[in-house]
């Protein structure tokens, strides 16, 4: 056999290996417009992009409805939406539910990168170019977990928006030299003040509503940790307080879904230690602030995210029994003495907890601690169980 022939072999073998790689990391998806029928989502599959294009139309069904009969006590894990697009990782999560107490899942459709993960249907998202899809049949997903009973929830990223703030500049947080503020992870954040962010949110909020999830959970719905003194805010006048700016941002959250008609549940994510601060540590939450405007109230209770000292304990995150109870129980003290004065709102406190190693290892036992202590804080208190990895100590 010719050198000639054994290179082209070669070459062959070479391609015939690349390929997988080439059509699994490589690929692009897109929705496109058909007329009269809704936008469908589009893999295309680039050999030669002014050449060769196969496309394959990806259909979805209709749209669903919350569960009739939705658990009383919600027990949730947290899902990336990498994980709800791959259906391995939902028949983990139905199996995790058949074995276990888990009864509801939390779902990025808008996580920390500001986009989309499903094919919305918003005109915003599509000039703005603010949609990856990794949740192509979101209203199938919707209808797998329901048929087994499982809550579904939506979360969306609130002000830490880095696709928002690259498609508009000019509602984005700034730095002292004109540049686009990043946080510690080099996010960017879009400015908490502006009106025009939180249309956005609430009209992502209502077509999430309208296919069926059973929840909308709000997270990042707070100001930077950053000294706002080094920062400049497009919209922000710096005379109206960064508390009174979060809350009027629930309560036009609020407010505008409630008057949508199909009733749903809404939820906030807040700092842990809103439970017991006074103060809203710079970034403008205070628990009381919530309490009008959301059925549930979710601190993330993280042991490793309190500071040294914290109840006495040098490194917290080695007693998560003693840290979230202590916590539970002065949020709940706060939560009693509103609703003492408020008696027309039905608000419930249901935390975040800790199933990732950080401060010490999180193995079973040391999630069943923090359960416990939310248990014996209140019996009807429900949880959810957040591990960035997406597999649970259950």
């Amino acid at each position: 056999m010719s050198r000639r022939i054994k290179g082209l072999i070669q070459i062959g073998l070479v391609i015939v290996i690349l390929m997988p790689v080439y059509f699994l990391f490589f690929q692009k998806s897109y929705l496109v417009e058909v007329p009269g029928r809704q936008p469908k989502l589009v893999r295309i599959f680039e050999f030669n992009p002014q050449k060769f294009v196969y496309y394959n139309f990806i259909e979805d069904i209709e749209k669903q409805k919350p569960l009739k009969n939705p658990p009383a006590k919600i027990k949730a894990v947290y899902f990336t939406a990498f994980s709800a697009g791959n259906p391995n990782k939902i028949n983990y999560l139905i199996n995790l539910a058949d074995k276990t107490e888990i009864n509801a899942v939390v779902i990025d459709i808008k996580d920390y990168s500001g986009y989309i993960a499903y094919p919305i249907e918003l005109d915003e998202v599509n000039r703005y170019q603010t949609r990856k899809i990794t949740i192509p049949r979101i209203n199938s997903l919707i209808k797998r977990l329901h048929d087994r009973g499982i809550y579904l929830i939506a979360r969306i990223t609130v002000f830490q928006d880095p696709a928002l703030a690259k498609a508009r500049p000019d509602l984005t947080i700034k730095d002292l030299s004109g540049k686009l503020y990043q946080d510690k992870k080099d996010l960017f954040w879009v400015d908490p003040s502006s009106q025009e962010v939180w249309d956005y949110i609430l009209k992502i909020a209502i077509e999430a509503k309208s296919r069926g999830f059973d929840e909308l959970n709000f997270d990042y719905v707070r100001f930077p940790a950053e000294n706002s003194q080094n920062l400049v805010f497009p919209f922000w006048d710096r005379k109206t307080s960064k508390r009174q700016v979060i809350k009027s941002f629930f309560e036009y959250l609020s407010t505008n879904l409630k008057k949508e008609g199909n009733e749903i549940k809404i939820s906030a994510d807040l700092f842990g230690q809103t439970m017991v601060s006074q103060d809203d540590s710079g970034i403008g939450q205070i628990i009381e602030d919530a309490f009008p405007y959301f059925d549930y109230i979710c601190p993330m209770l993280y042991p490793s995210h309190f500071n040294s000292g914290f109840l006495g304990f040098e490194n917290p995150a080695e007693y998560p029994y003693e840290v979230v109870k202590y916590s539970m129980e002065v949020g709940l003290k706060r939560l009693s003495d509103f609703l003492s004065t408020h008696p027309q709102f039905s608000t419930k406190i249901r935390p975040w907890i800790q199933d990732f190693d950080l401060g010490a290892i999180y193995d079973q036992e040391m999630v069943n601690k923090q359960i416990k202590a939310i248990t014996d804080s209140n019996p009807n208190s429900g949880w959810m169980l957040w591990s960035p990895r997406n597999i649970y100590s259950l």
